[in-house]
């Protein structure tokens, strides 16, 4: 580990004396929304009107500028393939003068980024997207239930940044809309454990999605979404999320399972392929979250039933899809200090639009999709 950190320091050193070509934009305003625990933040947001829509910038930390395809740092990182946390630690991918350090989207300090700048009608639909290699600064480190106050109206935002989070809060509200019908509705907590000084269980509770999640939520699945597509466009080797459509015969013991539950389902046809059993899941899940609504409870049982009735998530160097999202190309592109999934599309990002960057093999991305 110490001759990773020395290389890690080597790395912040030699990007102090020459960063390479940026764009400037640390006079954006700039926020960053995470948990409250939260040590390294990857992604950063700035947001303003234009025109009848909106022009919203993710920054992500600049990881492919510390961390190089071959070196101690690379092998390292694949091999633990992302950070892992446990209530009260995380053991991460990266050194800590990394992950929490030169690499973090600190606030009050500037950062090597890599920004992606979309453009979005006021209906939410991405008219246009660009990426380089960027300087920024975070001016406010919010976190969500932070977030939640600023939107009940019982805290207000700093300064530097009111008008920035009430821009992407509409600007999040648009896409949500212009995407609603494309992908599965679920409910899930996840639980929270607060440790003693001691190590000891204090309390937990479930942790409940806000609209400060969802926030975020929508942006990153944008990014990622506008990344992937451009990879596939210009054929550069890369990491897929993929999630292909479900056996239909799954999905036909869903719906019956539902219907003996009392839940309204949809029709599937005993001819239906993948496509049609996809498409039924969707709407089973509305259905769903529906009748969980009109019930008041169920919300999380009946989505576990839809969950359980698909097939996994997983990485691919082919793209074949996402289902759950209703999206036709999807990659993790806004984690790079906590996924190595990420690190591969970004240097993928950064070799399609000439950014100093070599793209990543196709053979080594497919034996890293299995790792």
């Amino acid at each position: 580990r110490d001759s990773l950190e020395q290389e890690a320091e080597n790395a912040v050193a030699r990007l102090r004396r020459d960063p390479g070509p940026r764009r400037d934009l640390t006079a954006e305003p700039t926020f960053t929304v995470d948990p409250a625990t939260a040590r390294d933040f990857d992604d950063a947001v700035s947001a303003r009107p234009e025109g009848d829509g909106f022009r919203v910038w993710v920054h992500l930390a600049d990881v492919a500028a510390h961390v190089k395809p071959g070196s101690g740092l690379d092998r390292e990182a694949l091999a633990r393939g992302n950070s892992t946390y446990a209530p009260g630690t995380v053991s991460p991918m990266l050194p800590q003068s990394l992950s929490s350090g030169a690499c973090s989207l600190n606030p009050g300090v500037e950062r090597l980024a890599v920004t992606a700048e979309i453009e979005l009608a006021g209906s939410g639909v991405p008219r246009s997207a660009s990426f380089y290699r960027s300087l920024i600064r975070s001016d406010a480190r919010l976190d969500y239930d932070l977030l939640d106050r600023v939107f009940s109206g019982s805290e207000r935002a700093p300064a530097p940044v009111v008008d920035a989070i009430a821009t992407a809060r509409r600007a999040t509200a648009a896409i949500a809309a212009a995407s609603r019908g494309g992908g599965l509705e679920v409910t899930s907590n996840e639980p929270e454990v607060a440790l003693t000084p001691e190590g000891d269980v204090a309390a937990a509770h479930a942790l409940v999605q806000t609209e400060a999640h969802r926030l975020i939520e929508k942006l990153m699945i944008l990014t990622n979404e506008q990344v992937a597509r451009l990879l596939e466009r210009k054929r550069i080797p890369t990491l897929y999320r993929v999630h292909e459509q479900p056996d239909p015969a799954r999905i036909r013991l869903l719906l019956d399972q539902l219907a003996s539950l009392g839940v309204p389902t949809p029709a599937l046809a005993e001819a239906a392929g993948p496509t049609e059993a996809g498409e039924a899941a969707v709407e089973a899940s509305r259905l769903v979250a529906a009748e969980a609504k009109r019930r008041g409870h169920g919300a999380d049982s009946l989505s576990a039933l839809v969950l359980r009735a698909l097939k996994q998530a997983r990485y691919s160097e082919v793209n074949r899809g996402h289902a759950g999202l209703g999206s036709p190309a999807y990659a993790h592109f806004t984690s790079p200090i906590r996924r190595y999934p990420d690190l591969i599309a970004h240097r993928g990002l950064l070799a399609a639009i000439d950014a100093s960057e070599e793209a990543p093999d196709v053979h080594e991305v497919a034996s890293a999709a299995g790792h």
